[in-house]
């Protein structure tokens, strides 16, 4: 895609998307925030499997359990998703995780359930799932989010990990072989946390990842007033990334050779600097570094078959191990 239309495209959708932040007067908790991320509880290392319910009334395909990491608000201790079954008999074949973007409504609704069926007829089960504070998990207290609350962020932070894993352990214990993450901007930076903590996981996909905090976007608000209160916290920002929050201080525990990273280019939502830098961090993984931008890479036909073909002997190498562990024979 020509540089300046998937810059452009950015830019309108920042102009959409970016909007007044709810402040109610409540302090940041920067320092509560620090400390729980030093904290052990911020990522566990025991990880209980979900306890995974199906909504009966919809063929079996909505679920829902509770959160391992319960907060004060009752509607976000609840996680929704959708299990996509490739076969009847599902649980002998590997499972995608689809995690969607921040705010990514859309194509939660509409394109992951194609990518889905993508990844059916490709051989793999396909799972859905609703990060924290998300589409139904949002709190209808008035009040309740509010911004900034960096103690909230990291707290959402280490659920949205503790639930994924919990959800990991769920769908391996069903039998499942092997589980693969493939994350979204927001959802692909959380499955590169996950990453760095889970040694279960048999390959990532991280399309456009947030690396770290990064308020570079807000220079592109037209706004003057919202872009002067993004600006205002770019000093807090700064020292967050001197935490966990920030992918390139942790090593992931899975191979380099299951790691995929894709860069946009002409991004102006998490920008191409930071990923490069976790592709050396990390030891030189996978990279495609597409000619696209944030908005413009969901335009790009093929991308969902490129991603299952480099998946594919991954997954099925995880699959025959697992077989042999159990004794299975083909």
């Amino acid at each position: 895609m020509i540089a300046p239309l998937a810059k452009f495209l950015d830019w309108s959708a920042i102009q959409v998307l970016v909007r007044m932040p709810h402040a109610y007067g409540r302090s940041p908790q920067m320092e509560e925030a620090l400390q729980f991320l030093k904290e052990p509880g911020f990522i566990t290392a025991d990880s209980q499997p979900a306890q995974v319910e199906f909504n009966p009334d919809k063929s079996d395909l909505h679920f829902r359990f509770p959160t391992p990491q319960p907060c004060s608000f009752p509607e976000n201790n609840i996680i929704y998703g959708r299990l996509y079954r490739c076969t009847e008999h599902w649980q002998e074949r590997p499972v995608i995780v689809l995690l969607h973007g921040g705010g990514d409504s859309f194509g939660y609704r509409f394109r992951y359930p194609l990518i889905a069926r993508h990844c059916n007829r490709a051989g793999f089960n396909a799972v859905t799932l609703v990060a924290p504070y998300h589409f139904q998990r949002r709190p209808r207290q008035p009040g309740a989010l509010s911004w900034p609350d960096y103690l909230q962020m990291a707290e959402a932070t280490a659920q949205a990990i503790a639930e994924i894993r919990a959800l990991t352990g769920w769908l391996l214990g069903a039998g499942c072989p092997a589980i693969a993450l493939w994350g979204f901007s927001f959802g692909g930076w959380l499955a590169g946390l996950t990453a760095c903590r889970d040694t279960r996981l048999a390959s990532v996909v991280l399309a456009a990842p947030r690396v770290r905090m990064n308020l570079s976007f807000a220079e592109m608000v037209s706004r003057r007033r919202i872009r002067e209160v993004l600006q205002g916290e770019r000093a807090a920002w700064a020292t967050l990334n001197g935490t966990s929050l920030n992918l390139t201080s942790a090593q992931p525990v899975i191979p380099k050779r299951n790691i995929l990273l894709i860069e946009t280019m002409h991004d102006l939502f998490v920008g191409k600097e930071g990923i490069e830098d976790l592709w050396q961090v990390w030891g030189q993984p996978d990279i495609w570094r597409l000619p696209h931008g944030h908005v413009s890479k969901a335009l790009l036909p093929g991308l969902t078959g490129r991603v299952l073909r480099w998946l594919e002997p991954r997954l099925n190498a995880a699959t025959a191990k697992h077989d042999r562990a159990f004794g299975k024979i083909h």
